[in-house]
């Protein structure tokens, strides 16, 4: 991260870039900047988090280095969302541990949630050498519902207080929030990756050559997360509703749904971390890299166990595999308040605040000297 404090030196940037205004049909964050003069904390987060982070205001900047104004939107604004994941995290002790070792952390909690799992199995009568087929002989239902409800709640708690922080801090009410042509509005941007378009040529990323590899690669996880969720909610109506007991065969609307979710959680996280890790080092922040990678390899990790506990189910590996999918998935979750995750959440409200923006009178901004 920059050795300038990130927001103070958005304040500077925008400044100047309110002056200039080239790059005000790139994306949603110039046309938000320009109904501003000035940029407190609240402002950089909220235009930092609308940035989606594609570099080509940095290629067509004649201000970005070497010139003596130093004008680099894309790292600033990325160092930026870093600090404001931080900011907003709840609770901040927890977040702490992901801080900088993000990778590591998501490691070793996932090892250890594995050995939580097996002895919590061990307890309630399960075994790792289950019968074959049987995901209930390896962890019985109750501790496995009773673990994952507990995860469930917590991780839907902490992004709840991150939201309601990100969204106070913003200076809307949240009335405001609620206006369905708002909610529209950010909800056909998000699906669409509007901003990844770049009017059909697609963005300039990893590098300053023009590609949609980033665009459709965002929507095989974006998708394939939806997919893998809709599956697990389908699953859950099946036990409860029908009492249609798990494993489901494999022409089963679950398994169909997360077969197809899994290849895209593959193929998508594994783009994008070959595209990360090419990515021009001039318009990313250094302290996002491993932020990234963790839930890219945690995604990644999720998808390749399922598929192959559900290729293996019916062998004597299915507890070894049950056990390290289970402990992988409840890792990934746990890190979502804390990673690259909550993007998705201050993102989207960001879009809203746009939508917000954009239906009211332009304000009277005069740059004039």
């Amino acid at each position: 991260m920059s050795e300038r404090d990130p927001v103070l030196e958005g304040e500077r940037i925008m400044t100047i870039c309110n002056a200039c205004r080239y790059c005000e049909g790139y994306c949603a964050v110039f046309p938000a900047m320009e109904r501003r003069l000035e940029f407190g904390s609240g402002d950089m987060n909220y235009l930092a988090n609308l940035c989606h982070d594609c570099g080509e205001c940095y290629y067509a900047c004649q201000y970005a280095p070497p010139h003596e104004f130093d004008v680099n939107v894309p790292r600033t604004l990325a160092d930026i969302r870093v600090r404001s994941y931080r900011q907003y995290a709840w609770p901040a002790p927890l977040a702490a541990l992901f801080d900088g070792n993000a990778l590591a952390a998501a490691i070793v909690l996932a090892v250890s949630l594995v050995l939580w799992l097996v002895a919590g199995a061990a307890l309630g009568g399960g075994t790792i050498a289950g019968a074959p087929g049987d995901f209930y002989r390896v962890v019985p239902h109750g501790i496995m519902a009773g673990s994952f409800g507990v995860v469930a709640v917590f991780v839907a708690l902490a992004l709840l207080v991150g939201f309601v922080r990100f969204w106070r801090d913003s200076g809307e009410g949240f009335r405001e929030f609620a206006r369905p042509f708002a909610l529209w509005s950010a909800a056909k941007d998000v699906l669409r990756l509007e901003y990844l378009h770049g009017n059909g040529e697609g963005c300039t990323y990893p590098g300053e050559h023009r590609s949609q590899a980033r665009r459709w690669l965002h929507h095989f996880t974006f998708y394939g997360f939806a997919l893998c969720f809709a599956a697990t909610v389908v699953g859950t109506l099946y036990h409860y509703l029908l009492g249609w007991r798990a494993p489901y065969g494999y022409a089963s609307l679950p398994v169909v749904l997360g077969t197809l979710g899994g290849v895209g959680l593959l193929i998508g996280p594994a783009g994008l971390l070959w595209l990360k890790l090419r990515r021009d080092p001039a318009t990313g922040s250094p302290g996002q890299l491993g932020m990234d990678a963790a839930f890219i390899v945690l995604l990644f990790a999720t998808s390749l166990t399922g598929l192959l506990l559900l290729a293996l189910r019916e062998t004597e590996a299915l507890g070894a595999l049950l056990l390290v999918h289970l402990g992988v998935v409840m890792a990934l979750f746990l890190a979502l308040p804390y990673g690259k995750f909550v993007h998705a959440v201050y993102r989207s409200a960001a879009l809203v605040r746009y939508a917000l923006e954009k239906s009211q009178p332009p304000p009277n901004v005069n740059l004039d000297v």
